[in-house]
């Protein structure tokens, strides 16, 4: 796989030119100062891969162009983002840039509740705490349909915690929630939320799942007229929050999308860490199912923690090879999957991944890198990933290994 690294532009604090050092291979970005719904121009895009090229990279993803809700919701300006949508993938195409990946969650992108909960190892890592995402849920957001969302227990408990904190933990708990994607959402106020909320009144999850294929039905066509690959990224976490309805958190969802709109150009981005927080995820047979059509791999970890919920877990985000997910099945069935490409003839038989959320170590500590995209810990994610992918390698090529596996 092609070892690639997230990097959010020139305000990014990690420079490209260290990220040699690191044997990054690849660069997955986007333009984050465009809102959703406008269009992406020949220039800003140039100025983009100019950038890159300086440091000796090429764009090999776009993460990500993203869907407005006006889209999402069927709503407003919905022709219009449709038009500039379209027209932005032309002009990433004009530019060779082939893989674009983006996502249909409705207001929130990832959420957390904690983005440097600190770990045994004196690192941090972001946590997700379901009592927590209820006290901003029913307490400082004062969603009124929230108490049937909740058990009587969860209920309580988010009661009691709420009122003993202080105001500067209430501001932290809301910041944390309404940060999203960094970059985007992280201006979005408790009133931004409540008024987005109101778009989604009656929305169902099979009518999101229906404007997700309509959307796809207008795109994707456009995508494969230019060679142009796109990705649906997961739920992140794969349960509603908000009431709010998810469309993309398990295979049989992925599955019934990809064969809503069955073109090539309608695909999957592989996220190990969203989907693997459902106790029923199996990222292996993800593969074996969904192997051709899987354009993108964000490789991460989360370990659901004891004693939470079910079919809602708290969680955090573990080492890449210390959590729930087979990371070493996971990686091993897309490198088939790319030597099964190959056999087939495709162009694009290289699938690009990137190390997803590390924990903050060592020099990433103190408050100053990207919340979930620190140096160090997603430079260790990206060797244990880089050594997994040799072991396939080796396994597949060595006479020895071959001679002495089971």
């Amino acid at each position: 796989m092609k070892q690639c690294w997230r990097w959010f532009g020139p305000e990014d604090p990690i420079k490209l030119i260290d990220l040699q050092q690191v044997g990054v291979e690849g660069i997955v970005t986007a333009l984050h100062d465009v809102p959703p719904g406008e269009v992406w121009t020949n220039k800003s895009i140039l100025e983009r891969k100019s950038v890159l090229s300086t440091a000796g990279y090429d764009w090999d993803v776009v993460e990500s162009l993203p869907v407005s809700e006006a889209i999402k919701t069927q709503t407003g300006q919905m022709q219009n983002h449709l038009a500039a949508y379209k027209t932005s993938l032309r002009a990433l195409a004009a530019q060779d840039i082939k893989t674009v990946c983006y996502n249909f969650m409705p207001i929130l992108d990832w959420t957390r509740t904690e983005l440097r909960a600190q770990q045994p190892h004196g690192g941090a890592a972001m946590l997700f705490d379901l009592i927590d995402f209820a006290v901003f849920d029913l307490h400082i957001l004062e969603r009124s349909a929230g108490v049937d969302d909740y058990s009587v227990a969860v209920s309580s408990a988010a009661y009691v915690r709420f009122c003993g904190m202080s105001d500067s933990a209430k501001t932290l708990l809301k910041k944390n929630i309404t940060a999203g994607l960094p970059g985007a959402n992280d201006s979005w106020s408790v009133e931004d939320v409540r008024l987005l909320l109101e778009t989604y009144s009656g929305i169902t999850p099979q009518r999101l799942r229906a404007n997700l294929v309509d959307f796809l039905s207008e795109v994707a066509p456009v995508a494969q007229e230019l060679g142009v690959r796109m990705c649906c990224h997961p739920d992140d976490p794969p349960f509603s929050l908000l009431g709010l309805p998810r469309v993309m958190s398990t295979s049989d969802d992925y599955g019934a999308v990809l064969d809503a709109v069955d073109l090539p150009a309608n695909g999957a981005t592989l996220c190990t860490g969203s989907l693997g927080v459902a106790q029923s995820f199996d990222g292996p047979a993800f593969v074996q199912r969904h192997g051709p059509r899987i354009h993108f791999a964000h490789l991460r970890n989360t370990k659901r923690i004891i004693g939470s919920l079910p079919d809602m877990p708290d969680f955090f985000e573990a080492a890449h090879l210390e959590g729930d997910t087979d990371m070493i099945g996971t990686v091993h069935a897309l490198m088939a999957e790319q030597k099964r490409r190959c056999a087939e003839g495709r162009v694009d038989w290289q699938i690009p991944m990137r190390p997803d959320h590390g924990q903050e170590l060592l020099s990433d500590l103190g408050g100053d890198s990207t919340p979930g995209y620190p140096l160090i810990g997603r430079m260790r994610g990206l060797a244990e990933l880089r050594g997994v992918m040799a072991s396939y390698s080796y396994m597949q090529n060595s006479s020895y290994a071959k001679s002495n596996i089971d």
